[in-house]
């Protein structure tokens, strides 16, 4: 994936060296799990995900981690009715992060 969505904010106060390991865990995250992402709105994106503790348990411990370096991000993982959704909320300012979320889940679903 060629996205830094740590470049795509100053807000992000995670090291510089440790971007490209980030961005690792979400393209690991998105190309085995992403099974769709849609726009609940502007500001809001539903990631759905495949509802197996395992992977609720690993999307949990990055999406914590993000928002100790990216502090605008709001992330709400659920589990519900046998489905695994992942939310992902961002200030107006941030709708372009939010956009290249969206396009990179699409994008590691059709590979």
């Amino acid at each position: 994936m060629n996205i830094d969505l740590h470049q795509a904010s100053e807000a992000c106060t995670l090291p510089t060296m440790e971007r490209p390991l980030r961005v690792a865990e979400f393209d690991r995250l998105f190309a085995t799990a992403a099974a769709d992402a849609e726009r609940l709105g502007p500001q809001t994106a539903r990631i759905a995900l495949p509802p197996r503790p395992e992977l609720a348990a690993t999307a949990a411990d990055l999406v914590v981690r993000e928002t100790q370096c990216c502090s605008f991000f709001a992330f709400a993982l659920t589990a519900t009715g046998g489905r695994l959704h992942l939310d992902v909320t961002v200030p107006e300012s941030q709708i372009e992060v939010l956009d290249a979320i969206v396009g990179w889940v699409e994008r590691a679903r059709a590979a």
